[in-house]
Order: structure tokens, then sequence, then C-alpha cells
């Protein structure tokens, strides 16, 4: 007979501590949209335009996945790749390209990154953040220079940001 009452004290208490595991089981995030994305490539791409740089501009979402890819007609074949990886880079490392650069020069402590498949580190990648987090990347690549393609990927930033606040 007390074998039953432990039974069920032992279900309530089952019952009781599963919705907060459930809970701690999963992860909610915030993560650039589809359109929020393309309107930021479009504003870092107008951006070079006015420059006069033919360049490529890719929006990666928080885990480095592409959500898009522009490339204006006569920015070169290397573009696309390189900006993609630049965002890739910024938001795998949640820090910019250029910042990267100076870390892991040669002799320094971080200098293995360079060489880790999928990194680019020239200027031109910056991470997108909102409330405090990581919501994407953007990388920019065509523009003669790393910093060139970096103050576009600022401009495609700076036009979204009111869109960025929560």
């Amino acid at each position: 007979m007390n074998v039953r009452p432990l039974s069920v004290a032992a279900a309530l208490l089952i019952a009781f501590i599963s919705p907060t595991r459930a809970e701690e089981a999963l992860v909610a995030y915030k993560s650039l949209s589809p359109e929020l994305a393309l309107d930021l490539a479009r504003a870092a791409l107008d951006s070079c335009r006015t420059r006069g740089y033919q360049v490529a501009v890719a929006v990666v979402d928080r885990f480095g996945v592409t959500q898009v890819m522009l490339r204006d007609r006569f920015a070169g074949a290397h573009t696309p790749s390189t900006a993609s990886g630049k965002a890739w880079t910024a938001a795998s490392f949640k820090a910019s390209t250029s910042e990267l650069n100076a870390l892991s020069q040669p002799g320094m402590m971080q200098s293995g990154i360079r060489n880790l498949p999928g990194t680019v580190i020239i200027g031109g990648g910056l991470v997108v953040e909102a409330g405090g987090s990581l919501v994407g990347a953007v990388g920019v690549s065509g523009a003669p220079g790393g910093d060139a393609d970096e103050a576009c990927a600022k401009a495609g930033i700076e036009a979204i940001r009111d869109k960025l606040e929560f």
C-alpha cells in the first residue's frame, strides 16, 4: 500500500518538473527577416554605386547561412564568394573582418584562424546586431580595398538601423 502513494507523488513531481525542462530544451532567438536582409543588401549596394564601385553584397543570418546575394552588373566574378565569405566569417566569429584581420596577423596567437575553411579575413564583413544580440552579418566585396567595402556595409546597416531596434 505504501507503493501507490509513493508512485502518485513521483508522478506529480515529474509532471511539475517537466514543463520547466521543456522550456529549457528550446531556444528562442531573433534573426533578420528576408525582407530586411534584402533592404540591407540593397542599401549597401546603392552606397557602393554612389561611390562608383561595382560590388557584390551578401547578407547572412545569425548562423552564417546566406539570405541575400546581390552582384552589380560589372562586379568581378570573385566578388560573390568573397562577400559571402566575409559575411559568414563576421557572423561565425561575431566580429568584423577588419577586427579579425588585426587580431590574426602572422606570429599572433590567433593567426591560425586565417587557415580555417571558409574564412575570409579581409575588411568588408560586419555583424548586424539588434538589442545586443547578433541577428546576422553583411559582407561586401569589389570596392578598391576592405575599408571601402566596409564603408558600404556600414551604410547598409545604418539604412535599416531603425527597424533593428526592438
